[in-house]
């Protein structure tokens, strides 16, 4: 049962703007982060006093890159930033919260009861590379404090669907990543990564989003068993000229 303790301070005056007649559930949200969070290891206790400056207002304000009545997947969506937050404030989006942990997901699921997003949200355990089969291709997929540009195109590119976009929420750091990354993310189908800054005059300071279309589809490379390839080593130098199979 989701308890009511130590509930999140009160909205700022930015939120109202933000969330406009939603903002009660971004509350409940908030407060739901605040104990049930917490108690579960959702989120750390010195995150509580600060979770709408540093964590939903910062999630909510991305939600202007995303156009209307888009799908989303948000992957690694933990305690479910910043899936939750967009789905709260932006009732027109249909949002798959992607995340392996069984707390994790059972935290979202009772959130996602709690605040009546059952009809716009869906929560399915996996991982990124686990779920291509179990959910269609997004509009938009979204991702908070993953992992590193590279690793994340390769696993939220094949979400996307052609012409979509990643959103990765990124720090002060995210032109650097682009220029370390940007190579391998052209392999993987996507382009020239674009840094967005979301909510300026909002949030201070604005949140950082590095935004990349997949331009083309990459089909994740098969790998070959081992035992195959040494039965076609030998006289043909392991050119393998017999009947290939089909595996």
């Amino acid at each position: 049962m989701l308890s009511d303790l130590l509930p999140a301070p009160a909205p700022p005056p930015a939120a109202a703007e933000v969330f406009g007649s939603r903002l009660p559930a971004a509350a409940r949200y908030a407060d739901l982060l605040a104990t049930d969070g917490v108690v579960r290891g959702l989120i750390g206790p010195r995150e509580a006093p600060r979770l709408w400056d540093r964590h939903l207002l910062n999630c909510a304000v991305m939600s202007e890159l995303i156009p209307s009545g888009a799908s989303v997947i948000d992957v690694g969506s933990g305690a479910g930033l910043p899936g939750i937050v967009l789905a709260v404030a932006r009732p027109d989006l249909s949002v798959v919260l992607v995340e392996p942990l069984a707390r994790r997901t059972a935290f979202l699921a009772e959130v996602v009861t709690e605040l009546g997003l059952d009809d716009a949200v869906s929560v399915v355990r996996g991982r990124a590379e686990e779920v291509r089969e179990a959910v269609d291709p997004a509009d938009v997929v979204t991702a908070r404090a993953v992992a590193p540009l590279d690793r994340l195109a390769g696993w939220c590119l094949p979400l996307t669907a052609p012409g979509g976009r990643l959103l990765a929420l990124k720090g002060a750091s995210a032109s650097d990543e682009i220029a370390e990354h940007q190579t391998a993310i052209g392999r993987l189908g996507g382009a020239t990564p674009v840094v967005r800054q979301c909510g300026v005059g909002l949030v201070d300071p604005p949140t950082t989003v590095v935004e990349i279309v997949r331009e083309r589809v990459v089909e994740p490379a098969t790998p070959r068993p081992a035992g195959r390839d040494r039965r076609r080593s030998g006289s043909d130098g392991g050119r393998g000229r017999g009947r290939t199979r089909r595996g």
